[in-house]
């Protein structure tokens, strides 16, 4: 079989604009495959659509994953993010065809705003793909024709309600009338997104997932952890339950020619949504996958991160997909809720958005990323307001971590250098105790969340610890304690306090990467001893003096916000 798919491929590969690239390349590519001892953790973002400009939910999306991905780093683990734009359809097509453009040159510039927004949110980012790219074009090519080969594909005629702004075809049942507000027109929308549809009838090809039903329950059953929240997971097995039916993964050419062709049918274009979901396979070197080191390059993904009006897609469609193919599916599945302003969701296509860009530069790219994490939703959406996110730093940041790390990094009364260097914990008092257990638990409390995953939870028990120690040291008033005879209880409770901070900033490194940097430097903790296993109570005896003078803002981790609206 694998003789003729790819005499297929490389011969439908070769068309004008295929991005045509040799045999010989493609399989040097193959061999050259990177080789790691074990499976590198991989997790990836979705895919976003280019018709318009990246919004805040998008950031969000973007952050997830990455703090998963420099979590996982942090543990010690070889890792991979991938993220990138989804650029074929029909709604991308309509959308360059309005602005006069034509759809390759479209989003040739459409798609920089994604990649720059992954440079100016820190996102440590493996892969950046764009469904455009030659290799995700033999990817899909070549995953459609073993499709085919197992009989998992049939042409007939669909008709039915097809949304272009969701992609989506629509059941009968899943539609309604709707009016526009604005205009008094009356239209046919979806019932679950609201945007509108239009009668579609065509011959194209179907995937016979229906037959994949009893398979996906015995695999959610089997897995009960597969998507994240429970709630979810619940849904998507409702629907599995209650019926699939065989679904249309093709568009006729005459209609959608701004897509990935049928290698085999010039007439017909691959369905956006199988062609998107397989980037995932993409850049794990599918289809050239080395016998015996199959997960060198990742797969199967550890974590898909996704919005919650995307999860049909990717724990239906996709799982079923796969399972066709004989390939592993995702490991885990991390759903979250949406950002509403103004009590609405986030859309490109109402206006109701918050640029990301103009949001990082007025607060600071960690301390955005610090506060969509900590506020953001995984079950339930999320109210964005600058309001919100200056009050929280207020308290966390400003009047709480970084007050902590100058009280104790600045202090006129004591030398931390000298406290961590006599490593003298005299738990006095019952408060002492309770937060040294505080200190020793942390770490495998916060990798607890991080393994469910459920960032938000984690950054939020660091806090908790933050808040606490500012507590402690308002109890104990170190800045008292001046006689010779109180100079052993002076250097215990400056080293709890310098333990805390040490612990606490090699945690949110996953969360925000460039200030924790700082605060290890204004500590002076030693760049090879940031790791997690590094975060365990007593384990450093050699910090406490900093990296740099902490003189003027240099001694300042997170200054007073400008504005207050």
């Amino acid at each position: 079989m694998k003789s003729r798919l790819l005499k297929v491929l490389f011969t439908s590969s070769t068309a004008p604009g295929a991005g045509w690239v040799c045999r010989q390349c493609r399989w040097q590519h193959a061999v050259k495959a990177p080789a790691f001892p074990e499976k590198p953790y991989y997790v990836t973002s979705p895919i976003f659509y280019v018709n318009a400009a990246p919004h805040v939910g998008h950031l969000y999306t973007l952050i997830l994953a990455d703090v998963l991905k420099r979590w996982s780093a942090l543990l010690g683990k070889k890792s991979i993010l991938c993220t990138g734009t989804d650029e074929h359809g029909m709604k991308i097509q309509r959308v360059a065809a309005k602005a006069g453009q034509d759809v390759r040159t479209f989003c040739d510039e459409m798609h920089q705003p994604f990649r720059k927004l992954v440079q100016e949110a820190h996102i440590d980012c493996d892969h950046f793909i764009r469904t455009s790219d030659p290799d995700h074009r033999f990817a899909v090519q070549h995953f459609w024709l073993v499709l085919k080969e197992r009989g998992m594909i049939y042409m007939k005629k669909h008709e039915g309600w097809y949304s272009v702004s969701d992609e989506t075809f629509y059941p009968e049942k899943s539609v309604q009338w709707a009016l526009d507000p604005a205009t008094g027109r009356k239209f046919m929308s979806s019932k679950e997104t609201g945007k509108e549809v239009e009668w579609t009838s065509e011959e194209n090809y179907h995937f016979r997932m229906s037959s994949f039903q009893d398979r996906l329950l015995t695999f959610y059953k089997d897995n009960p952890n597969f998507i994240i929240p429970g709630s979810k997971m619940k849904e998507v097995i409702q629907e599995v339950e209650a019926g699939l039916q065989d679904l249309s993964i093709s568009r006729p050419r005459e209609r959608l020619s701004w897509g990935i062709p049928a290698p085999d049918d010039e007439t017909q274009t691959i369905y956006v949504w199988v062609d998107a979901l397989i980037n995932y396979l993409t850049k794990t070197d599918y289809p050239f996958h080395i016998p015996g080191k199959e997960s060198a390059a990742g797969w199967p993904a550890d974590c898909h991160v996704i919005g919650k009006d995307i999860v049909r897609f990717h724990c239906i469609y996709w799982p079923a997909l796969l399972m066709a193919l004989g390939i592993n599916l995702p490991k885990r599945i991390l759903t979250h809720a949406h950002w509403t302003l103004g009590k609405q969701k986030m859309s490109k296509s109402t206006g109701m958005v918050v640029n990301p860009f103009f949001a990082i530069s007025r607060f600071g790219v960690d301390t955005m990323r610090w506060y969509l994490t900590l506020d953001g939703g995984i079950k339930d959406d999320a109210a964005y307001d600058n309001s919100f996110i200056i009050d929280k730093y207020k308290k966390g940041l400003q009047g709480g971590l970084g007050n902590l790390v100058s009280r104790i990094t600045r202090g006129k009364g004591w030398n931390v250098r000298s406290a961590v260097s006599a490593r003298r914990v005299s738990l006095i008092e019952e408060l002492d105790r309770q937060f040294c257990s505080c200190l020793q638990q942390l770490p495998a409390s916060v990798a607890e969340d991080m393994e469910k995953p459920d960032p938000g939870d984690a950054l939020a028990k660091i806090m908790n610890v933050v808040y606490d120690t500012n507590v402690y040291l308002q109890h104990t008033t170190p800045w008292e304690l001046r006689e010779p005879e109180a100079q052993d209880r002076l250097n215990g409770v400056i080293y709890l306090c310098a333990e805390s901070i040490r612990i606490c900033g090699i945690l949110l490194q996953p969360f925000m990467p460039s200030k924790m940097r700082q605060l290890l430097e204004m500590l002076g903790v030693s760049e090879d001893s940031r790791s997690f296993r590094n975060a365990v109570f007593g384990s450093d005896h050699n910090y406490g003096q900093p990296k740099y003078a902490l003189t003027g803002q240099k001694g300042v981790l997170f200054p007073p916000v400008i504005s207050h609206f």
